[in-house]
């Protein structure tokens, strides 16, 4: 704990800076509590979207494996003929802090003749988009959960550096200034009796 003047002057900046942090801390446990909640939202959006995810892709599996081989909607070297052209997000915000906000995916698709590939590649192809914009969608709510997560670290050790450092210690010192200022009153006011019962007896005699 850095040393203090026992001043007036001192008493009054300590009281200030009091102030500031009694005003501040409700604020901040406040957006502490938005954060908070929050992510426990996003997370509970991350968790449906993977199940639904999972549960697509099982499906897709299962009838991709009644009506033909997987390589259908593959190039020869093994990568989709679909891929992810463009994503687009806008940006939310969350007690002051700027989040990515998935809002749809854009896809370029290799051309295939119509008479060679088997009917189910159509509905293959548009079930692909489905699973891959949740994939994104998730990706995003991971960032999402990423960044406030670190805003709530440093929220979180702000309310404790006010709650159990910053106030407790200002509130001593506070004390410690009304003790000492008292003590110095209680001083003068003796050294004020000593004087005058000092120019009484000298009057006496």
């Amino acid at each position: 704990m850095p040393k203090i003047k026992l001043t007036k002057n001192e008493l009054k900046q300590q009281k200030d800076a009091l102030k500031m942090y009694e005003r501040y801390l409700p604020t901040l446990q406040l957006k502490k509590l938005q954060l908070q909640t929050e992510i426990r939202s996003i997370e509970t959006r991350l968790h449906e979207r993977a199940d639904l995810r999972d549960a697509l892709l099982k499906e897709t599996r299962a009838w991709m494996a009644v009506f033909g081989e997987e390589d259908q909607i593959r190039r020869n070297d093994g990568s989709w003929i679909l891929s992810v052209a463009r994503i687009r997000t806008g940006v939310g915000n969350v007690a002051g802090v700027e989040i990515p906000v998935f809002e749809d995916a854009e896809f370029a698709q290799d051309d295939y003749d119509l008479f060679v590939k088997p009917l189910w590649v159509d509905r293959a192809l548009a079930r692909l988009k489905e699973e891959l914009r949740i994939d994104l969608e998730l990706l995003i709510l991971r960032e999402q959960i990423a960044r406030l997560a670190q805003e709530l670290r440093v929220t979180a050790q702000r309310v404790n550096l006010f709650e159990k450092v910053k106030i407790p210690e200002t509130e001593e010192n506070i004390r410690k200034i009304r003790i000492s200022l008292g003590d110095q009153q209680t001083a003068q006011v003796v050294r004020g009796k000593i004087a005058k019962r000092k120019v009484v007896e000298r009057s006496a005699a």
